[in-house]
């Protein structure tokens, strides 16, 4: 339900855990959707879990939680001084127009798309396993949602994408600045300087 794209598909998995137990439903609607769902959230989150890095975090620094505050402190500067330089260095060195990960992605959508069989010439239809697909692509919209809320291409629009012979070079157009490798540069372009209390 967590990761549902849709709310048609979150209200289906949602009725079946009410068939299961209509109070872990009950608990999970008091605790608000909006919180943990990411067809209900009230800000586009795209593909960022935003706790997972306070667990990271968390994680790591289990050893130094004795210290007094200003060594606490210090080993957190450390640790973040350590990944800055560290995520600078793997982003300076991508020589692809999109991060490692995001090519992943938009390659495994590619393959999907193979697939699916495409109509239309302003608004596409996709067909998929019977289920079928809108696609603006002059909007970057499609009716899974995924589209809009990874901002980066789903199965559906690459499927358009091929239909009207878009080379996969063209791509970059459709998908956000966020994922491509010079922005993440400048997310550690300022470095966290090492120096004594």
């Amino acid at each position: 339900m967590t990761k549902a794209y849709r709310k048609e598909d979150f209200d289906y998995i949602m009725s079946k855990v009410g068939k299961v137990d209509p109070r872990v439903k009950e608990y999970l609607d008091e605790a608000g959707y909006e919180k943990w769902s990411r067809c209900h959230a009230p800000v586009n989150r795209g593909r960022m879990m935003t706790s997972n890095i306070a667990e990271c975090i968390n994680g790591c620094l289990v050893k130094v939680r004795v210290l007094p505050i200003l060594g606490f402190l210090e080993e957190v500067r450390i640790l973040f001084a350590a990944w800055n330089c560290k995520n600078s260095e793997i982003a300076s060195y991508t020589n692809t127009t999109l991060g490692r990960r995001f090519q992943e992605i938009l390659t495994h959508n590619g393959v999907k798309s193979l697939r699916m069989t495409t109509t239309g010439s302003y608004l596409y239809c996709v067909y998929e396993s019977g289920r079928r697909y809108i696609v603006d692509i002059e909007r970057d919209t499609c009716s899974c949602y995924r589209y809009q809320i990874d901002e980066i291409l789903c199965a559906h629009a690459i499927a358009v994408l091929k239909s009207i012979n878009i080379d996969v070079k063209e791509y970059g157009r459709y998908y956000s600045e966020l994922y491509r490798p010079n922005t993440i540069v400048k997310m550690y372009e300022l470095p966290i300087i090492l120096c004594q209390i």
